[in-house]
């Protein structure tokens, strides 16, 4: 799979250095020849936890193409070794989730995105078990599954010394994402990288490429994000888009698209917000799904925001400011839209920055 930045080419150490991505080389883990000769990899660590962080998918006119990384809230995974069942994955415990996950690993996320881990990592001698924490409501539209995902594949790579680097762990979490959600890239991709990243290609059966913006003055850059007491399912919300779109809808989302990536590359926090405004194919058909999001919508930018739309399939909704102070008085307004609009109480409100990192060892 191939992960380029915006960078000239240079060397491939170069490369991962500038976009951030962690390539950490398995020199601590240990190798052991069993009976008949098969060598297997032993783990370095007895258990190991990882974070990963919500997720701003489609950001308006990026529709399954573009997803940032906040800060904030995100989802913590801890994998611990299971001594002689060699690729054998044990869901433990789910924290937080109100019992409505599974524990079956073939039907949960972290269960599927450990797998597939394992698999990338090689022929283990170990099993793993899983303990779910849940820092994301469910169907938030903050990437929730994809968190999940991004954590458990990165904490059970953190059990062998983290031989798989995180480019190459977004298989993992596609292959995850698409047994819950579908095969999108828009929110496990972040949420492994870190910062903005852009689908360039994306296809069962086809290499991924991503490319991961640099912006620039990004402390300046806030998100505003209400999540309102309502769940939007992933799949329901996907049920409703078109299946052909007018010509003039195209070329406006494809100027603001490129007008949204313009912005990032030159931290321009207007530019952003203006164009994740101004979409006008998906969220005019979301939108309505989501009781009071056209009233929050005008609440966030007669309060002060550059630009309010969905983040990711709904109900959250994003907003985008350059100043803390205008966030808070941008969140206040979109949460009483909510209620007032809505009928709708408020699960939180934050006012957020881009995280760079994405998903780490905690």
């Amino acid at each position: 799979m191939a992960l380029r930045g915006l960078q000239q080419r240079r060397s491939s150490s170069h490369q991962a250095s500038a976009r951030g991505v962690q390539h950490r080389p398995a020199r601590c883990v240990r190798l052991h020849v069993a009976a008949g000769g098969k060598v297997y990899i032993d783990p370095v660590k007895k258990e190991c936890a990882a974070f990963a962080p919500a997720t701003v998918a489609n950001l308006g006119p990026g529709f399954d193409w573009m997803g940032c990384a906040v800060q904030g809230g995100g989802d913590t995974v801890v994998a611990k070794v299971i001594p002689g069942k060699p690729g054998e994955v044990v869901i433990e415990a789910i924290q937080g989730d109100g019992g409505r996950l599974s524990l079956d690993p073939a039907k949960n996320c972290i269960g599927v995105a450990a797998t597939e881990t394992l698999k990338l990592i090689g022929a283990v001698s170990c099993g793993v078990s899983l303990t779910l924490h849940k820092g994301l409501p469910l169907g938030s539209g903050m990437g929730s599954s994809a968190a999940s995902a991004a954590a458990a594949a990165w904490a059970v790579n953190g059990l062998f010394g983290a031989p798989v680097s995180k480019d190459t762990l977004i298989l993992a979490g596609l292959a995850s994402e698409a047994a819950v959600s579908g095969y999108h890239a828009d929110n496990v991709g972040p949420s492994l990288l870190g910062g903005f990243v852009l689908i360039r290609s994306c296809k069962p059966g086809q290499p991924v490429e991503l490319l991961r913006l640099p912006c620039p003055a990004s402390e300046q850059l806030h998100f505003v994000l209400v999540n309102p007491c309502f769940e939007a399912p992933t799949a329901q919300m996907r049920a409703v888009l078109p299946g052909e779109v007018p010509m003039k809808s195209m070329i406006n989302n494809s100027c603001q698209g490129g007008a949204l990536v313009a912005g990032i590359l030159t931290g321009d926090a207007r530019l952003i917000g203006e164009s994740l405004d101004r979409d006008v194919i998906i969220e005019p058909v979301r939108g309505p799904l989501i009781p009071g999001m056209m009233a929050v919508k005008a609440a966030a930018k007669d309060a002060g925001a550059y630009g309010c739309t969905i983040s990711g399939a709904g109900p959250t909704a994003v907003a985008i400011v350059d100043d803390p102070a205008v966030g808070q008085r941008v969140a206040e307004a979109m949460s009483a839209a909510f209620r007032s609009a809505g009928k709708l109480e408020v699960n939180t409100a934050q006012v957020v920055k881009l995280d760079p990192e994405g998903a780490k060892f905690v």
